[in-house]
């Protein structure tokens, strides 16, 4: 037999020998719109309104009304003034109950409606400005869609994202539907986003900082402190919160600590450690690993459309700015606390992501800006819509602490013999440094052994035995030699697991 008759006969018969493997864009297709040449469309919010349209709030302080994003056709898509003059719009919700659109920017929750249905607003209503501004250019206000109770949820960046120089910034408040607004979380720095589960809990994304070696994401209990003491003078303000917190040591990790450093003092500032001393404390349920899952992270969205956005139903999307890419969260609750993992998902996007929302069809729209940090991107802003492609892909699903190691399941059935593998895994543990000095190196390094490997009986999930587990750290886990059926690898094969509490035995 010749060598060409050979490779034709190999070709025909293991096709997957020649295959390349998949790419993202396989499974998950990003479509670019157009954008009104009369403005800069920097989104920095979005949300549904009814008949398939959308509305963005951006970051020059105009509201538009989107039309035709939905349709298969790019060119369908229209864009309507509705609102300018604002100032910072990164929080826009529609209120079914008034069929008002209601925009949270820098010093007030504004009220907006089309009284002689012209498509403009022409009714603007403070709803609250209990907060502070002072004009410094950080202090953002980051707010969120109407909850389960009809509340609106704003995050308050410190001023200059270090301190807390007018009321309640570095705070999450509530506000009411009568306008009142109720202090609820201390200890945030500079958020980026704002979200829900499937439960109604909610969420917010800290940035990189001063008591942040990474951004994170947060879970908003009220009554919580996040981490951040610069905003606490401000619970003589707030009586339904309780006495102040006592600050987290500041000379814990002092120093220049390197990748593998332990701290000799016996890691006094360690969130694991200062949980100890400081009850209201809340570690963050995700630590989203600076420089691999981005850099400054934004949206957060919960699929609930059942499918229509692949196998992920009441898992977290999260976007980043700087990367331009999107993570995916899967989340669980062990000892009352929240923690899980982060895997990447999808990148690509045009420009730094900073606004998006969901439909109950599974498109998932998305925009934002490279202003001022630049964006992997490239492009200045976008708007794009993702949307699955109805090919199934070859992922981890999902990823349980156990007492003694990690369950993980995935999207499709592995095979038996690279899964069943120790070597086709590898782990090393890491944590940050809490501390008041800005951001910071991953520290502590651990490298486990992978004592077992037991694969389920459905082929479609793996019992990892690892020792040790150390709480407090990010347990990053490689699976490089995992393949499925097909002989292919997975997608993503790197994982990052938050391990704020082990599970008892």
């Amino acid at each position: 037999m010749t060598r060409f008759s050979l490779v034709a006969l190999l070709t025909v018969s293991s096709p997957w020998l020649w295959a390349a493997d998949p790419v993202e864009a396989d499974f998950y297709k990003i479509t670019t719109f157009e954008t009104p040449k009369e403005t800069a469309l920097e989104v920095g919010s979005m949300d549904l309104l009814p008949e398939g349209r959308l509305v963005m709030g951006t970051r020059r302080g105009e509201v538009w009304i989107v039309s035709g994003a939905a349709s298969s056709d790019p060119s369908q898509v229209r864009y309507q003034l509705f609102a300018s003059g604002l100032h910072e719009v990164l929080g826009i919700a529609y209120n079914p109950k008034d069929k008002a659109i209601y925009a949270t920017t820098r010093y007030e929750i504004t009220r907006l409606k089309d009284l002689d249905g012209d498509g403009r607003a022409d009714a603007f209503e403070n709803v609250s400005d209990e907060w502070g501004v002072s004009g410094d250019y950080h202090e953002y206000a980051l707010g969120s869609r109407f909850d389960r109770q009809g509340d609106l949820w704003v995050t308050l960046c410190l001023t200059g994202s270090f301190s807390s120089q007018v009321p309640f910034r570095g705070w999450a408040v509530r506000v009411k539907p009568d306008g009142t607004m109720v202090p609820t979380c201390s200890g945030i720095r500079s958020p980026g986003g704002m979200g829900f589960d499937a439960e109604g809990e909610v969420y917010y994304v800290d940035n990189q900082g001063p008591w942040h070696g990474s951004c994170t994401l947060q879970h908003l209990v009220p009554g919580s402190f996040q981490g951040h003491p610069g905003g606490n003078i401000w619970y003589d303000k707030a009586p339904n919160m309780g006495p102040r917190p006592i600050d987290p040591i500041p000379e814990a990790f002092k120093g220049n600590l390197k990748r593998g450093e332990s701290n000799p003092n016996g890691d006094p500032g360690r969130i694991v450690t200062e949980r100890k001393r400081i009850k209201e404390l809340l570690p963050p349920a995700i630590y989203m690993v600076h420089g691999k899952i981005g850099n400054s992270s934004t949206f957060i969205l919960c699929d609930e459309t059942q499918g229509k956005f692949g196998p992920f139903e009441k898992q977290l999307f999260i976007a980043d700015q700087s990367h331009s890419n999107i993570s995916r969260v899967f989340l669980e609750t062990i000892n009352g606390i929240k923690q899980g993992v982060v895997i990447p998902f999808r990148s690509g996007f045009a420009s730094g992501l900073i606004g998006g929302r969901m439909d109950e069809e599974g498109r998932l729209f998305a925009g934002g800006s490279d202003r001022g940090w630049g964006a992997r991107g490239g492009k200045p802003y976008c708007f794009e819509k993702l949307e699955w492609t109805g090919k199934l892909p070859f992922e981890i699903h999902e990823m349980r602490a156990k007492p003694d190691g990690f369950e993980i399941t995935f999207t499709e059935p592995v095979e038996a013999k690279t899964a069943g593998d120790a070597a086709s895994y590898s782990m090393r543990e890491f944590t940050y440094a809490y501390r008041e000095d800005y951001g910071g190196d991953e520290v502590q390094e651990v490298l486990p052994k992978i004592t077992q490997v037991q694969v389920g009986a459905d082929k479609k999930s793996v019992r990892l035995t690892i020792s040790p587990l150390t709480q407090g750290h990010v347990h990053e886990l490689h699976l490089d030699g995992v393949k499925n059926a097909q002989n292919q690898p997975l997608l993503h094969s790197v994982a990052y697991y938050t391990l704020n509490e082990i599970p008892a035995r």
